[in-house]
């Protein structure tokens, strides 16, 4: 479960990029968090999993506050950042291996795991290449095994199928289907409302560093009118 209570963030002193932020994100959902670009929605993931310093308020990763217990929360984390271009002077095999070690992962475990994630992403034949020679494709599915290593409580994903070809992308939202099945959490950003619209139990809208709509898909359209396209609500939400 992850909480966000009253976060607030500022990049000059005093214009606020997030203002004043609450949300629950429940065991065994999967959560949309759905804006434009510039919305918000990095900036308040880089917060959840403490890229960036909170300014106000405080946000809880299963009861452990990023602030005050960053390692602990951590722990429960498994992030896809909004960029894959990360380590890339290692090798995708040396880069997994890296991050298994971050997470006491066994290497009968991690062997087991990387063999079936990889052919399944179909970038098996790739782990023994450097990370720069990937395709932003090859590099967003190398993050993505990654997270799937250590099996976190929580998944935080940012935009992850950007770059993802059909049978990847498939492949993702399959898996993010599956963990969410087994009480876990998956939070993750998208602009693309079709997606959400298939996966999402629940959504959060952002615009302009507020949450201006927090809830399910039935719920937004009884509100703005079960005849118009979700693309139509969220367009008349932002003010477009």
């Amino acid at each position: 479960m992850i909480k966000i209570q009253n976060v607030s963030k500022s990049y000059k002193k005093g214009t606020k990029v997030i203002e004043n932020i609450d949300l629950e994100i429940k065991n065994g959902e999967i959560f949309g968090f759905i804006g434009q670009n510039g919305a918000g929605k990095t900036t308040t993931i880089k917060m959840m999993t403490g890229i960036l310093e909170i300014d106000e308020g405080d946000i809880f990763i299963d009861g452990k506050s990023i602030t005050n217990e960053p390692i602990e929360a951590k722990k429960n984390i498994g992030l896809v950042p909004d960029s894959p271009d990360i380590f890339l002077k290692f090798k995708g095999i040396e880069y997994l291996n890296f991050i298994a070690d971050c997470y006491n992962v066994s290497k009968e475990e991690r062997t087991q795991k990387i063999e079936k994630l990889a052919k399944e992403f179909e970038i098996y034949d790739e782990l023994d290449n450097k990370i720069e020679s990937y395709s932003h494709g090859m590099r967003q599915k190398i993050v993505i095994i990654g997270v799937l290593l250590h099996n976190p409580q929580n998944w935080i994903l940012d935009e992850p199928i950007t770059g993802l070809d059909p049978k990847s992308s498939y492949d993702l939202k399959t898996l993010m289907k599956e963990h969410a099945s087994q009480g876990k959490t998956v939070f993750f950003s998208t602009h693309i409302l079709e997606i959400a619209e298939k996966l999402c139990d629940r959504i959060a809208i952002i615009n302009k560093g507020k949450i201006v709509f927090v809830g399910t898909l039935d719920e937004l359209r009884k509100i703005y009118g079960e005849e118009n396209s979700l693309e139509q609500i969220f367009l008349g939400i932002i003010g477009e």
